[in-house]
């Protein structure tokens, strides 16, 4: 239902405040909780991450796109309950001290131990 779609997203919206204020914090005990053990990340670059690979960029403070400020963002949300998010952020990379714009998308899924981050992909813009 309509009612259900947005609660759905609000669950989201306070979800990923939560995974962004945790990747800021360094918090590995709460990001853990956060990410699925079967979660990936595809990197702009082509480059695939696992859950471990992803936790371990974000306790060594690589820029990571669940913590970048975002723009254009799409909710969508489909059965399971899931939530497939789209939206574009600027990105540091890290060797040339510049930032560049990503368009990114993320899946939210809802389990026995709430909201956790599924997937994630980033495409760089030219």
């Amino acid at each position: 239902t309509v009612g259900e779609s947005h609660k759905a997203v609000d669950e989201v919206k306070v979800f990923r405040e939560k995974l962004a204020k945790a990747v800021s914090e360094k918090d590995f005990p709460t990001l853990r909780k956060l990410y699925l053990d079967s979660y990936t990340h595809t990197h702009g670059s082509g480059k695939f991450d696992n859950k471990d690979a992803r936790l371990v960029s974000a306790m060594a403070g690589e820029p990571l796109i669940e913590a970048a400020p975002a723009t254009e963002l799409v909710f969508r949300v489909v059965a399971g309950p899931t939530v497939i998010l789209t939206g574009k952020s600027p990105i540091l990379n890290v060797k040339e001290q510049k930032n560049y714009d990503f368009r990114w998308v993320s899946v939210y899924s809802l389990g026995e131990n709430g909201w956790q981050l599924a997937v994630s992909q980033a495409t760089r813009l030219p």
